[in-house]
């Protein structure tokens, strides 16, 4: 069964250890590893990896990339600062989207 955007549940499930996991392939191990890298305090992206990342990505898909890596950090930094709590949904590992009321 498929997770976000079918993506498997298992290689969703393998994020949470993707450098020993065999589930990635080398692009998906480069972003994944520019996400680790911008989420050091400070972030520490080596020239080494943005090269592959630039082989690999348009600028478009780059800036997208990098947004979206940016605006996670954000979001986790303001929740941590204002003690906002999960609010469980992670914890059974899906997100039930509820079933639509009919007329």
């Amino acid at each position: 069964m498929g997770g976000a955007q079918g993506i498997p549940l298992e290689k969703l499930h393998a994020l949470a250890d993707w450098p020993a996991s065999d589930r990635f392939d080398a692009l998906e191990r480069a972003a994944l590893a520019y996400a680790e890298a911008m989420t050091r305090t400070p972030a520490d992206v080596s020239d080494e990896l943005f090269a592959t990342l630039r082989k690999n990505f348009s600028d478009a898909q780059l800036v997208e990339l990098t947004t979206s890596i940016a605006w996670e950090n954000f979001r986790a930094r303001f929740n941590r600062a204002f003690l906002v709590e999960s609010d469980g949904l992670a914890e059974g590992a899906a997100c039930l989207i509820p079933r639509a009321q009919s007329a």
